[in-house]
């Protein structure tokens, strides 16, 4: 027996149109419309539902303490922009918990998921004015859970700081280029935007905490694919080629120390000494108790005289004068050899001056045994003419 399939082929190979299996499986005038958007999402018409909801549906989250206080504030503002959709909300401080539940006018039904991530985003510390946007059917949001991926806290904290980086300079380059608003608050994220810019946040996020990639590196790459999003030809070509390849690089860690392993024996070790044994062993064990208390006594007395020379030493330690320093600086090194030198040409003068003066001493010698040789040549031809006279 020959298939549809084959069927369809021969009644096809005849000129005949082939045979659609579903009854309203036919081609339509409008599927081929180019002026049709069908990702676009229509503004609801409370027209469309004028009998309202059938069922009260209602939800409530729990919210922390520290909270309390704002809400309690911002309270009317909710309450007022819930009004517009025929939404009733409450909020219970005795239980600590906010509910959304719809009413007789309220006409869209989806406002209540919408009011229920409202309630949501206020118990993640995200302002009212912020998520009041939420009701918006072009706002989405997005809550990822960070704590679960890992268990050091140290970590955690580390790389919950990575993405939010220095004066939250990265945390605000995610949220321009992703077009979404993003809020770190404790163990969570808080993410609002198009559904395409919360796909992109929460790869980040998680890369960021699993340590697969680094936020720079993400904001690199989303900068180049917003240039690239600009040059229509390249709309059904693959961006790989332009996108940078980033290599994890493996950081050295510091080894744990590790306690070595004993050769395994199966035998036990010996049996430690009892406090009897030792005292066998001593000779205690025979002693009266008027001689041990003696003893012990005794031993007492000569841990406290070990103490109080010990303190004593101590004590003393303080007053005894520290030795000089034997090495020379050499700011003084310098200053000596100068002195030094100093030393040595006052020496040499010195010498000159005692050598200069021995020299005069000896001409002076010289002259005075020259004029008294003269005088006394003088004194005795004065004798002699005397004489010839």
């Amino acid at each position: 027996m020959a298939s549809e399939g084959e069927a369809n082929a021969f009644v096809a190979s005849e000129g005949k149109k082939p045979r659609h299996k579903g009854k309203h499986d036919k081609p339509k005038p409008w599927d081929d419309d180019p002026n049709i958007d069908r990702w676009k999402i229509e503004k609801f018409d409370p027209s469309w539902n004028e009998g309202g909801m059938l069922e009260v549906s209602s939800f409530s989250t729990l919210f922390p303490q520290y909270r309390e206080k704002y809400l309690q504030e911002a309270w009317s503002i909710v309450k007022g922009a819930l009004k517009e959709f025929g939404v009733a909300c409450e909020l219970n401080l005795v239980e600590g918990s906010m509910t959304v539940s719809t009413t007789r006018k309220t006409r869209d039904p989806y406002i209540i998921v919408k009011a229920k991530e409202l309630i949501k985003l206020l118990s993640r510390s995200v302002p009212a004015p912020q998520a009041i946007k939420i009701l918006n059917d072009e706002m989405s949001c997005d809550i990822i859970k960070i704590s679960s991926i890992i268990r050091n806290k140290e970590r955690f904290v580390k790389r919950r700081e990575r993405l939010l980086g220095p004066n939250l300079s990265t945390l605000k380059a995610i949220e321009i280029l992703t077009g979404c608003y993003i809020l770190v608050q404790g163990n969570t994220v808080a993410a609002m935007g198009s559904w395409k810019g919360l796909k992109q946040v929460r790869r980040v996020v998680e890369d960021c905490i699993k340590n697969i990639k680094h936020p720079v590196y993400h904001i690199k790459e989303l900068l180049i694919k917003r240039e690239l999003a600009k040059n229509p030809a390249l709309a059904h070509e693959s961006w790989d080629r332009f996108l940078p390849k980033f290599k994890k690089k493996n950081v050295k860690q510091k080894k744990p120390i590790t306690k070595e392993k004993k050769p395994y024996t199966p035998f036990p070790p010996p049996q430690q000494p009892s406090k009897i044994d030792l005292e066998l062993e001593s000779g205690e064990y025979f002693m009266s108790d008027k001689k041990k208390s003696a003893k012990k006594w005794q031993e007492k007395l000569e841990k406290q005289s070990e103490k109080a020379e010990e303190n004593k030493r101590k004590r003393e330690a303080a007053f005894i004068p520290p030795k000089e320093d034997t090495a020379v600086p050499y700011g003084s090194a310098k200053s000596t050899n100068d002195n030094n030198e100093i030393a040595d040409m006052t020496k040499s003068l010195k010498k000159k001056a005692k050598e200069f003066r021995n020299n005069e001493a000896q001409k002076n010698v010289k002259l005075e045994s020259y004029v008294a040789s003269n005088e006394e040549s003088r004194s005795k031809k004065k004798h002699k003419a005397s004489k010839s006279k």
